[in-house]
């Protein structure tokens, strides 16, 4: 939908509440309210309807600051998983490191060992 289509949206809209308004301080009748806006009388009473409980759902006392976050608690259930599996790599990461500073000691300490003595008398 494009810039147009919803600036045009919201000017229907608008002249939609001008009329219920008119139409509920008496100004006008609903047969009038229905007629300008070029609807049966059934269809302007729905809308009538449907603006004035949006009007009553949008002005209804609400809690004070962000609304509460909902938990996918199957996310977080995986995000608890990656964790544990990042966990366990750095784990064997610095494993494998250790393991390769012993095999490196291990194998100088077998360069450094006297091979053989002969026995000089």
């Amino acid at each position: 939908m494009g810039v147009r289509d919803e600036k045009d949206k919201k000017e229907r809209a608008r002249l939609r509440f001008q009329v219920i308004l008119a139409v509920r301080s008496g100004q006008i009748t609903a047969r009038e309210g229905a007629k300008r806006l070029g609807v049966s009388r059934k269809t302007y009473y729905q809308w009538e309807k449907r603006g004035l409980e949006g009007m009553i759902k949008a002005i209804e006392e609400q809690e004070s600051g962000r609304p509460p976050e909902t938990v996918d608690w199957e996310k977080e259930e995986l995000r608890k998983k990656v964790a544990d599996l990042e966990r366990e790599v750095e784990t064997a990461k610095q494993s494998e490191v250790v393991r390769r500073i012993l095999t490196e000691y291990e194998e100088r300490l077998q360069a450094r060992k006297p091979r053989g003595k002969k026995n000089r008398r």
